[in-house]
């Protein structure tokens, strides 16, 4: 995600952390590198130019040149400065979404055909059913949630909401294709009323492209729903299409935020840097990976911190709370800490939570600095799929196996590899590996943690535990 944005601009951060002092020339300097790595992303101009003016003042201002350490002041306001153009500016909560209304609080979904919004509907409505949904600072409890479709123009659009909303476990608010837009949305209404549906949430239909009669229809539907929140769903692959796109709809519409999906396959990042600059709405959430589970929250100082190689500590540990049994995990560690053996039966558990927690390469992301680099290599779900054949071969092993890997010899080996559908020398690599973490964890009980970081070799193996990497 944003992989090439992410690399220049991490490049030019090193660069000015490294000055001792800054003067005018240094600062040009970098400030074109920042520009280049900006247009680079297919940044829209205005933008730009915008950004690194606002930077150039304020890096030349009293802040950064009465300060001990001038490279670090400068990353400082361009994290800064970043954070506001991806909409920092406009406050915490206005990412969040305005459901605090008479229920059934109604969201409308507009946007392009392709753009993903249908899947974005199941995806916000899982997310919303589950109980993420946070405002002002607090999570506001799990909603009963129904979707409904008015596209009745693509074909099997209806019932793709149909699947998706079984998936999402959420209600399906029925509706056919021979009926009109209009009469489908008053009769969800009303069924969302008697039913004490706290979020209707409306799919619309879509277009190859901007034209009056899409634009004249969802503008009848919004006025029959009168929704709290309307929401633009854009690709973000598209680029600057999609910077022209959400202009035409935010002059036709009284959008309340955006939604940028497949971010997870946009190296650019262009549209995520412009959108909210552009028609002047917040980014509420992105796209990270198709699974129903792969919808985030948008929020600008994090998703600046990525860009600029810091990470995003704070979303890992918030995923890691919603989803890890956190009752399993305070028995693993004291486990650990007692000097009970750890054998791969606890692996296997281990994996089985990391699994909990989402899409692999979404994670492997919000890692700060180098270790978010193994996240450009396992692109096209090469995460995901060492994660499941290192689980398949740990599922080819007996219980006894797992709790005693010294009975694993050659013929057990070669059953297990078969069992899995992998070479015997994967076997061996895992084998290999769970024995590195064995050595940690006993490490780890007599306290040697100086030790322990020196045979993880400053953690740069980290991410071949599992099966990540070769």
């Amino acid at each position: 995600m944003l992989e090439n944005l992410s690399q220049r601009l991490g490049r030019v951060v090193k660069t000015i952390r490294g000055q001792a002092r800054l003067t005018e020339a240094n600062t040009q300097e970098m400030m074109r590198e920042v520009r280049l790595a900006l247009l680079e992303a297919d940044v829209a101009l205005p933008v730009v130019k915008t950004f690194v003016e606002q930077v150039k003042q304020k890096a030349m201002g009293q802040e950064v040149a009465a300060s001990l350490s001038p490279g670090q002041a400068l990353v400082g306001v361009v994290n800064r400065e970043l954070t506001d153009l991806m909409g920092g500016d406009l406050g915490p909560e206005a990412g969040e979404l305005s459901l605090a209304v008479q229920p059934p609080a109604v969201i409308l979904m507009a946007g392009l055909q392709g753009a993903g919004k249908t899947t974005t509907t199941g995806k916000l409505a899982r997310w919303l059913a589950q109980g993420n949904h946070v405002q002002q600072g607090r999570k506001s409890g799990k909603k009963k949630v129904a979707v409904v479709s008015t596209d009745v123009y693509r074909p099997a659009a209806i019932e793709q909401l149909k699947t998706v909303a079984k998936q999402a476990d959420v209600d399906w608010i029925a509706s056919e294709s021979n009926q009109k837009p209009a009469d489908i949305a008053r009769a969800a209404l009303e069924h969302a009323k008697r039913q004490h549906i706290d979020v209707l949430i409306v799919d619309t239909a879509g277009r190859l492209g901007i034209d009056e009669v899409m634009m004249q229809e969802i503008q009848m539907l919004h006025q029959i729903l009168n929704p709290v929140e309307t929401l633009f769903v854009v690709d973000a692959m598209q680029g600057q299409d999609a910077v022209n796109t959400a202009r035409a709809f935010g002059e036709a519409l009284p959008l309340t935020g955006v939604v940028l999906t497949k971010l997870d396959g946009d190296a650019r990042g262009g549209a995520a840097l412009s959108v909210r600059q552009v028609t002047g709405k917040p980014l509420k959430f992105v796209g990270v990976s198709e699974k129903l589970d792969g919808l985030e929250p948008f929020y600008p100082d994090r998703m600046a911190q990525r860009v600029l190689g810091m990470g995003d500590i704070v979303s890992l540990v918030e995923q890691a709370q919603q989803n890890i049994d956190m009752a399993q995990a305070e028995k693993l560690a004291s486990k650990m800490k007692s000097g009970d053996k750890f054998d791969l039966n606890d692996f296997r558990e281990q994996i089985a939570q990391v699994k909990k927690m989402g899409d692999m390469g979404s994670l492997l992301e919000k890692l700060p600095g180098e270790m978010a680099a193994a996240a450009s290599q396992l692109q096209g779900g090469q995460a995901e799929k060492q994660l499941r054949r290192t689980e398949g071969i740990l599922n080819s092993m007996t219980p006894l196996e797992r709790a005693k890997p010294e009975l694993l010899k050659a013929s057990r080996k070669r059953r297990i590899a078969a069992g899995a559908g992998v070479p015997v020398q994967e076997v061996n690599r895992l084998l290999k590996q769970f024995e590195q973490m064995q050595d940690m964890m006993k490490k780890m009980k007599k306290g040697g943690m100086a030790k322990m970081m020196r045979a993880m070799g400053g953690m740069k193996n980290l991410g071949r535990f599992g099966g990540f990497g070769r």
